[in-house]
């Protein structure tokens, strides 16, 4: 006779318990920006709307700016480290295939008894991460995840490259997620479509670069226009998915926070989803720039700062990226 094998049971629901963010000291300016390539502050502002952006230094890395926001999210949830079951971290830029930057934040934040592992999902990494953070809890797999969005995009762009060079930056965003009483993280709508890889991709591999060098490191490569009509002709639909999903209209949400990738695919897509004037939307993209899998959290924690939104509060959360990937849910503000 086969031996029966046990399972376990978590929280019925689960819920974002606080968060941090982290943002480098630097600010950078359009106008320096603007030293290495061929544009103007003017063109940077309308094609973006990016005014000013924040630059780690030179010797901070992904796992420092990873550290210092789940430090902050942590003390913020009034969690202790040593009850975190799983560290999740986004990111693309952790210079190492390994180990996982996840299994060194881990041990920096004192959460030694916790499984951690890293999400690669570019700028869709950090829904990725609260979608997995939510079915762990649920599931009884941990009763505290912590998902950390972090990206050193200054390591891997090209100064010179006038489709990215303006768009980039650095910063770290947080979050606790824990058992709940009431529905507070809804279903996740996602996917990937792995026929548009080249829309955002690498110059070359590393391998390639061993192999044969060439002009420069390798560094991320964009074709804008190929993201910018995939973004706005799809990721609304996937919005919109996600509303469904969890039951909720766009004019009963207190907030939207997609990626802040730029305001012109922000504003087309608040447009498709007809979201009303009262809804605040997430523009934290002009003071900080897009910093992939951190930008959602990043956003998140400004609007909650600056009062733009209470705790408590319902939030279209939507990140998408390179793959091309694409995640979203609806949420409870912490």
């Amino acid at each position: 006779m086969t031996a029966p094998i046990s399972t376990r049971t978590g929280a019925e629901f689960a819920r974002i318990m606080s968060v941090g963010a982290y943002r480098p000291e630097r600010v950078v300016t359009n106008a320096e920006i603007c030293l290495q390539i061929d544009s103007s502050d003017e063109w940077i502002r309308e094609r973006s709307g990016i005014i000013e952006r924040r630059f780690a230094a030179k010797d901070e890395s992904v796992v420092d700016m990873a550290t210092a926001a789940a430090a902050k999210a942590l003390e913020a949830a009034g969690v202790p480290a040593t009850d975190i079951g799983m560290v999740l971290v986004a990111t693309v830029t952790h210079p190492y295939p390994t180990p996982s930057a996840a299994a060194e934040v881990a041990a920096r934040i004192g959460a030694s008894a916790s499984a951690a592992v890293d999400i690669s999902a570019a700028c869709a990494g950090f829904c990725f991460g609260v979608s997995l953070a939510s079915d762990m809890v649920r599931a009884g797999s941990a009763k505290y995840v912590i998902v950390i969005g972090v990206e050193k995009l200054t390591d891997w762009i090209d100064p010179a490259d006038r489709s990215t060079a303006f768009l980039f930056a650095d910063g770290a965003g947080a979050v606790v997620i824990g058992p709940s009483d009431v529905p507070a993280i809804g279903p996740t709508v996602w996917g990937a479509d792995g026929d548009q890889k080249d829309a955002i991709n690498m110059s070359q591999s590393l391998i390639d670069y061993r192999d044969h060098g060439g002009p420069i490191f390798p560094v991320i490569t964009m074709q804008g226009q190929q993201v910018f009509r995939w973004a706005v002709g799809e990721m609304a639909k996937a919005a919109q998915r996600a509303l469904d999903a969890a039951g909720v209209a766009a004019g009963d949400l207190d907030a939207f926070i997609p990626h802040q990738a730029n305001n012109r695919i922000t504003d087309a897509m608040v447009k498709a989803l007809k979201l009303p004037a009262h809804v605040p939307v997430a523009r934290d993209v002009i003071m900080s720039g897009n910093t992939s899998a951190a930008s959602v959290p990043l956003a998140m924690a400004r609007m909650l700062e600056n009062g733009e939104v209470k705790s408590g509060g319902t939030a279209l959360l939507i990140g998408f990226g390179a793959g091309l990937v694409f995640a979203s849910q609806v949420v409870t503000l912490p």
